[in-house]
C-alpha cells in the first residue's frame, strides 16, 4: 500500500510542477513581449538619440 501511495504522491508532485512550469513559461513570454514593445517604442532625447526606456 505504501509504494502505491508514494507513486501517486510522486505523480501528483510532478503534475503540479509541470503545470507551474507551463504557467511560468507563459508569464516569461508575456514579459518578453512587453519588454520588446517598450524597447521598440522608446522616445528620443533632446540630442536626437534614443533614450533609455527604463528608469534605472
Amino acid at each position: 500500500m505504501v509504494p502505491i501511495l508514494l507513486v501517486l504522491l510522486l505523480v501528483l508532485i510532478l503534475f503540479g510542477a509541470g503545470f507551474a512550469v507551463k504557467i511560468l513559461w507563459w508569464i516569461a513570454l508575456a514579459v518578453l513581449v512587453l519588454w520588446l514593445v517598450g524597447f521598440l517604442a522608446r522616445g528620443t532625447t533632446a540630442g536626437g538619440g534614443r533614450g533609455r526606456w527604463y528608469r534605472w
